[in-house]
């Protein structure tokens, strides 16, 4: 049996590599679509307005960001490292908290569901209600409301896995099929997160001008970015924890 240590260093390597992964993803996928919502930023920015006499009154200059462009992408592979780093901490957290409420015996198959559970919760519930949108696409003012929201439906998120597995346990009491069980699952994880949706405000800050199709490539490549990551967190925490991986190190250990 692994000790606890053993597990989080393993959760840590792993989630670096995808981290590093799913940020060559983002920069292959993303940048270019971001690079692209700048523009149109700087040309927005670069319009000129008309003052009382009908006379065109250039726009206020913008001021220089504080980190080029440049640095942006390069500091985007730091950022997903760092960020895959604390996930796969997490992650190995989890797994070690939950290992034992997982109804099965494959280690191997408890840390694919726990990822599947996470990808749900933490990516896919946000997404569906609050897609990120690329630079030129909000408001400053409402920074605060958008984050609060969005940690807010991440949580609720959390909740609803955590009563679909309680309804799916519940039914499991009666004898019900396997089948019945992922129904009465899946009934209440959806219930609770169209509630969820409900209660939540509607944000939509998106100007009738910008493109759509720039908008919505832009929003599937940061999934393709978050997918990436948790796929890629499950699968190398899933090999690195096998039982069969467990009895290669203890050769080794033993030569």
């Amino acid at each position: 049996m692994r000790t606890f240590g053993s597990l989080l260093v393993r959760g840590l390597i792993v989630g670096l590599f995808a981290g590093l992964l799913a940020g060559t993803f983002a920069y292959v996928m993303g940048e270019p679509h971001i690079d692209s919502a700048i523009a149109i930023e700087e040309a927005a920015g670069t319009a000129h307005s008309h003052d009382a006499d009908g006379k065109a009154v250039p726009a206020e200059a913008e001021e220089e960001p504080l980190v080029s462009r440049d640095g942006q992408r390069a500091g985007l592979f730091l950022a997903t490292a760092l960020y895959g780093v604390a996930l796969g901490g997490i992650f190995a957290v989890g797994f070690t908290l939950l290992r034992r409420r997982l109804r099965t015996s494959s280690d191997s198959y408890a840390a694919l569901g726990l990822a599947a559970a996470g990808y749900l919760a933490i990516v896919l519930v946000p997404f569906l209600k609050y897609p990120p949108n690329p630079p030129a696409v909000g408001d400053p003012e409402t920074i605060t409301k958008r984050t609060v929201t969005y940690l807010l439906t991440l949580v609720l998120g959390l909740l609803a896995v955590w009563a679909g597995v309680v309804a799916s346990r519940w039914s499991a009491r009666f004898g019900s099929a396997p089948w019945i069980r992922l129904a009465v699952g899946g009934a209440a994880f959806l219930v609770t997160v169209v509630a969820a949706y409900l209660i939540l405000p509607a944000i939509n800050e998106v100007p009738g001008s910008f493109p759509a199709t720039l908008l919505w490539k832009f929003r599937l490549a940061s999934l393709g970015t978050q997918t990436t990551l948790w796929l890629l967190l499950g699968l190398g925490y899933a090999a690195a924890i096998d039982r069969r991986t467990a009895k290669v190190d203890s050769e080794v250990v033993a030569a």
